[in-house]
């Protein structure tokens, strides 16, 4: 009877039906590594699509270092950072960044969505007292800004994208609170929650001014800056170099490293007290293997090369100039982003009515584009879980590796894309 059971019995799919021209199964196929020239559903494009900002995706001395490290170390440690750490790593990064500490985490996603609960979060003391946490945060904030606040279960405010007098206002609100119960106010924490260089927007942060409200209002200030980090500043530091505010005055700063650096996991860096508290706290970090040495490697070679080439930040920012300004008055778009930014949105000046509808057109520039040997990408959101949903765009990203002609070639041929299907 069991055995007749057994063979009658037919599981469920894990997963619905899906046709085959359902949306999801028309991707493109990248063969090879993301660099410069990528080859495409089996076209050659010049690579308009990764954030491969310093061109360091296919650098020889970094895959010497990543190889050399193999043979010395093997492929992974798949252990803990206090048996197999990567503290050599830490120390190049805190060095760089003239910071006290720096602390490593494996996967780029999870920094700064570790970091903020490692600090933002209910603790034992809720059974003394009543214990509230305030945070204000950007509407345009990235996604793994919104998971951390998420995680933390704290009380979030939204303010106005890059809006500092709409973030003065939720503060003196908050001001006004705390007056009405100076006992809760005295265990209240207050932060800012900002990017250095906005992934959504393109836009860079008012850092003078988050400094003097972090002052005035007594919060503190959580920086992300893996857009921003080695392509602001004279030296590739981000947005702290680029306006010349002393590092000590923000509390903490954090980085993926799979933009700039080539390789993949992150950083946080601060003060020796904020960094090591993570390391109890941090549950990207404590919960998670040691980054693989090949990684860890890769990495530090990319400190060297930006090191020792501190021009190279000089050259991208005038691409990134050179780039924004071509972009400029093509009919039907508009650019969302400063000039200072290597990742552009290209936006419809007028939407459609639908969202999906503005999705089909843009994903016909790109392909129109794609066709032509220029690869470009439509930014995605997960639109059930974002909080607030960006306008569809096309992401136009630049490199240092891009020549004046290819800029200019890319500029053109978006600029026919939009008259071919948007007129």
């Amino acid at each position: 009877e069991k055995e007749e059971l057994i063979e009658e019995w037919q599981p469920e799919p894990l997963v619905p039906p899906v046709s085959k021209d359902h949306p999801a199964l028309n991707y493109n196929v990248v063969s090879g590594p993301p660099s410069h020239n990528i080859i495409v559903n089996g076209k050659e494009c010049i690579n308009f699509a990764s954030f491969n900002f310093l061109g360091l995706l296919d650098n020889e001395r970094i895959k010497n270092a990543a190889r050399a490290s193999v043979t010395k170390y093997g492929v992974g440690t798949c252990g803990p950072r206090g048996f197999y750490g990567t503290f050599e790593l830490e120390e190049r990064i805190a060095k760089f960044m003239k910071t006290e500490e720096a602390i490593i985490y494996s996967y780029g996603f999870a920094t700064i969505a570790s970091a903020i609960p490692a600090y933002s979060k209910r603790g034992d003391i809720i059974f003394v007292y009543v214990f509230f946490i305030f945070a204000a945060i950007d509407e345009a904030a990235c996604f793994a800004i919104q998971k951390g606040l998420q995680a933390s279960r704290s009380n979030i405010k939204l303010f106005k994208h890059n809006d500092m007098a709409d973030l003065e206002r939720l503060l003196k609100e908050q001001e006004i609170e705390d007056q009405k119960n100076p006992r809760k106010a005295r265990v209240t924490r207050r932060f800012i929650v900002v990017e250095g260089l906005y992934i959504n927007t393109g836009n860079i942060c008012h850092l003078p001014e988050l400094v003097k409200l972090k002052y005035k209002y007594k919060v503190r200030i959580f920086l992300e800056e893996s857009l921003s980090f080695g392509v602001l500043g004279e030296h590739g530091r981000g947005v702290t170099e680029h306006f010349g505010i002393n590092i000590d005055d923000i509390d903490l700063i954090s980085a993926n490293m799979e933009n700039s650096l080539a390789s993949v996991g992150g950083f946080c860096c601060g003060r020796s007290f904020v960094i090591d508290h993570q390391r109890l706290s941090g549950q990207g970090y404590c919960f998670s293997a040691s980054l693989p040495p090949l990684l860890a490697a890769a990495a530090i070679e990319a400190l060297n090369i930006m090191e020792e080439n501190p021009g190279i930040f000089h050259i991208l920012q005038q691409k990134c100039k050179k780039m924004h300004k071509a972009l400029q008055g093509i009919p039907g778009l508009r650019v969302a982003g400063q000039s200072l930014s290597p990742a552009l949105h290209l936006q419809l000046e007028e939407s459609t009515g639908t969202r999906d509808s503005d999705m089909r057109l843009l994903k016909e520039m790109v392909d129109y584009c794609m066709n032509r040997g220029i690869a470009l990408t439509q930014a995605r959101y997960l639109e059930k879980e974002e909080k607030c949903l960006s306008p569809p765009s096309i992401r136009v990203v630049v490199t240092v590796e891009q020549t004046d002609l290819e800029l200019d070639k890319a500029a053109s041929l978006i600029r026919e894309a939009a008259e071919a299907v948007l007129n």
